[in-house]
């Protein structure tokens, strides 16, 4: 019999597609805190929140892609 704690060992195993989500995160953070970094209206982005809101959506977006 499987334990439960292997089978979900086996499922959570680090892929590319998490260092993608990583590395996608990184850059879209680095682009705020060099105040480069946009909303979808072309505004700039002044609020910590609002920049890690939008490099999990761009990563959930790369995600569903590849």
């Amino acid at each position: 019999m499987i334990s439960r704690s292997s089978v979900r060992q086996q499922i959570m195993k680090p892929g590319d597609k998490k260092k993608k989500k990583k590395k996608k995160i990184k850059k879209v953070m680095g682009e705020f805190k060099r105040k480069k970094l946009k909303s979808s209206s072309g505004k700039k982005v002044t609020k910590r929140k609002q920049a890690i809101a939008i490099a999990l959506s761009e990563a959930r977006r790369k995600k569903r892609r590849s």
